[in-house]
């Protein structure tokens, strides 16, 4: 029987070394034991998510700070969104409509015009402007211009601002919060050698944009009028901006075709009133011609749901790395834990 001389293998070692020990002597960094899931990772890969309330607070907090950021853009957009809708509905309803029909519509508004002493006075301490014209004609203000299915009147276009919206009949505050509105006891918005037609929008809403650029528009600037597919266009001659105590008094001006658009400024003070007024452009550019019951432009794509993902991304991805924890705080628990088990 052969005898194994153990001495004389592996340079002296006194005895084979066998499996799951250690082959340099002395060493403090024993290797992990396998068990059944396999061997444990290192470097912190198997570190655990812990629940924070927190960091959900934070998270939670981050999240309503970006919703409240992002509501203004969001609910103008929604807002011009479905106004633009309604404008294009309307251009399609009336583009089927009977020529004579429309012509006898139009034909109504001029006599209603012209039996019309129209004027607007603005009063002092009063925000909001009063017609002061008076009419002997037979017609009821409410149902001209009126064709179904949306009640809209007309519709305005500002380029300069990008504005492009419905006219309602009369300035309440439930007209003013969906659209602009048409100053009853003023020239309906149909054009006409001595006519003024006065236009009125809220400014600074949080929920729609309506007139609040209205202050950005400049001398020479255009504006267009859009009513049963007759498109009327008006160059900005003259801009005023009414003291809060002032009481001002807007008129015709003979043989003159002129169209005023009101708001309140400056913005989130509005104690003063701004009036832009424009003069009649004859012949109506073609652009304005060609731009008759197209669809809106605006509102654009919408930037603010990719500004709006990327802020919800980026907090999600934060509370969920804040539920791990960070490699510096747990190397020192770990030596901390180490020195309490060896007595330290």
């Amino acid at each position: 029987m052969h005898v194994r001389n153990e001495e004389s293998v592996g340079g002296g070692l006194g005895t084979e070394a066998s499996p799951g020990e250690d082959s340099a002597a002395g060493t403090d960094h024993p290797i992990p034991a396998v068990g059944a899931a396999g061997p444990k990772r290192l470097g912190g890969a198997g570190k655990r998510w812990r629940f924070s309330w927190i960091n959900l607070l934070i998270a939670l907090s981050l999240l309503a700070g970006l919703s409240l950021v992002c509501y203004p853009p969001v609910a103008a957009w929604v807002s011009q969104y479905n106004q633009s809708n309604l404008v294009f509905d309307q251009a399609k309803a009336n583009s089927e409509r009977a020529a004579e029909e429309i012509a006898s519509m139009l034909a109504q508004a001029h006599e209603y015009n012209e039996a019309l002493e129209s004027g607007a006075m603005f009063e002092g301490g009063r925000r909001v402007a009063e017609g002061t014209g008076q009419t002997k004609s037979e017609f009821d203000y409410w149902k001209l211009l009126t064709p179904s299915p949306t009640g809209t009147m007309a519709r305005l276009r500002v380029p300069s601002i990008d504005l492009d919206l419905p006219v309602y009949h009369g300035t309440s505050d439930e007209t003013l919060l969906k659209g602009i509105g048409h100053l009853q006891g003023t020239s309906l918005p149909v054009g006409g050698p001595g006519t003024r037609s006065v236009l009125t929008g809220h400014r600074g809403l949080a929920s729609a944009e309506m007139f609040t650029r209205l202050d950005e528009v400049k001398k020479g600037d255009t504006f267009s009028v859009e009513v049963l597919g007759e498109v009327f266009t008006y160059r900005v001659n003259q801009i005023d901006v009414v003291a809060p105590d002032a009481t001002e008094e807007i008129r015709p001006v003979a043989g003159e075709d002129l169209m005023t658009l009101v708001t309140c400024t400056p913005l989130g003070i509005n104690s003063h009133r701004i009036l832009v007024t424009g003069k009649r452009v004859v012949p109506t550019p073609a652009a304005d011609l060609e731009r008759a019951g197209a669809r809106p432009e605006v509102p654009g794509f919408p930037w603010w749901i990719l500004i709006y993902s990327a802020g919800v991304a980026g907090i999600g991805v934060w509370y969920w790395r804040s539920g791990y924890e960070p490699v510096v705080a747990r190397a020192r628990r770990r030596r901390r834990e180490a020195r309490h088990s060896s007595g330290e």
